[in-house]
């Protein structure tokens, strides 16, 4: 294994495995810190952790365990990744374990880089968009675990950290890779280890991964990714073929528990042509609602491809926030969509496509699931992929803000044999 990756959580994982796949590097994801060897013709292995939104101390002890594996593999560089929209706390998460790993391999300097053009994540001048609206006020500023009021990533980085942020301007990063590494040694030198990067176009991103080839250690969004795969290639270090792809036929379940814009739309366009069994955090909290009931409806409705969902707009969030914390809001949802995957696959149900980082965490988990090769892109950042073990499985596990509003549908027609 060349590059070891640790993604926050399992969305991002698969998103990051599809951008080092679509490069040319033979990609695997693992679930949870794997306890054996990797394959041997895997040039990228991307552990999937689900520290996200937890403690700051839990999510660096995940994240080194995570580390001193990959080191075992081999690896000559690292990735850490994190979501696109920087989505954390003013305590953590992305900050504490970009210093613990920066500690463990004993970098002087790394990449702050959320940035992934294709999907409308610029930073400019330390600040991060979406599309062309600031952080917060995209949407983020509502987000029920990690709302993002600040789109000063430097600064918002600040809070979470020891010591101070740098910065890399767009004028220097349009330059060229060879400014960007004089730029990022000036920033090491002053102590400043952690250095936020502009990055505007895909063209920024490559130029990055050129800078940093040498780099121990590269954070930010899966876009930082599409450079690294040119520097193994350069080095004459990239042997394997991108992984293969298996459709397969039978029953396919949509579950989504975002509630972003974006899968608002998604799952309405869903519901114009699927049936769908809605679930809410006053049914699941008080126990009038089970993930049986929603697994009867999903058998009855078996041929239709149905969706069930837990998507909602922000205002009903809070009022179940305000009434049962947003900690056990969170998990009661995310203990329902656990369950009701156990059940949909036990019943044989192979095609599966979830929405939403926390939901897809739960899904994985409770299905016992250990690693996946990848499979082709439904929509960017989001790939097909085929579950290891004895039964054939393939899953999407879709960020919430990511894919047209078509996905869903999408998603199971590409699984499908045809």
């Amino acid at each position: 294994m060349l590059l070891g990756c640790i993604a926050d959580d399992f969305t991002g994982a698969s998103d990051l495995a599809n951008t080092l796949t679509r490069n040319g590097m033979a990609t695997m994801q693992f679930v949870g810190t794997p306890t054996s060897h990797a394959p041997t013709d895997c040039d990228a292995g991307v552990v999937a952790l689900k520290v996200r939104s937890i403690e700051p101390a839990d999510a660096v002890a995940q994240s080194l365990a995570a580390l001193a594996w990959l080191r075992r593999q081999g690896c000559t560089q690292y990735m850490y990744k994190y979501c696109s929209t920087f989505d954390s706390t003013p305590d953590g998460n992305i900050g504490p374990v970009c210093e613990a790993l920066a500690d463990a391999l004993g970098a002087p300097v790394t990449t702050v880089c959320p940035a992934f053009p294709t999907t409308g994540r610029a930073v400019f001048m330390g600040h991060l968009f979406v599309n062309d609206k600031l952080l917060s006020e995209s949407g983020m500023e509502k987000h029920p675990l990690n709302p993002m009021t600040d789109p000063n990533i430097r600064r918002w980085l600040r809070r979470q950290t020891r010591g101070e942020v740098g910065l890399t301007p767009h004028s220097v990063v349009r330059d060229g890779a060879a400014a960007i590494h004089a730029a990022l040694e000036t920033e090491a030198a002053a102590g400043r280890r952690l250095v936020i990067v502009d990055a505007t176009i895909d063209e920024d991103l490559r130029e990055i991964g050129k800078a940093v080839a040498r780099h121990k250690l590269v954070t930010g969004g899966s876009g930082i990714a599409i450079g690294l795969p040119d520097n193994f290639r350069a080095s004459g270090m990239l042997g394997h073929s991108a992984n293969g792809f298996n459709q397969i036929s039978g029953p396919g379940v949509v579950l989504s528990g975002s509630c972003s814009t974006a899968s608002l739309t998604q799952v309405a366009a869903y519901l114009a042509a699927h049936p769908g069994f809605k679930i809410d955090a006053d049914a699941v909290a008080g126990s009038y609602l089970t993930a049986a009931d929603a697994f009867r409806f999903v058998m009855d409705h078996l041929d239709a491809e149905p969706i069930v969902y837990s998507t909602a707009e922000p205002s009903t969030v809070a009022s179940a926030q305000a009434r049962y914390g947003r900690e056990r809001t969170a998990r009661v949802i995310e203990t329902f969509f656990g369950d009701l995957a156990k059940q949909v696959a036990a019943a044989g149900i192979c095609r599966i496509v979830v929405g939403g980082g926390e939901t897809s965490g739960a899904v994985v988990t409770a299905l016992g699931l250990e690693s996946f090769r990848i499979g082709p892109e439904i929509d960017p950042g989001v790939p097909v992929l085929e579950a290891s073990g004895q039964r054939p499985m393939l899953l999407a596990l879709k960020s919430g803000n990511f894919g047209g509003i078509d996905f869903y549908a999408k998603a199971l027609r590409m699984m499908e044999v045809s």
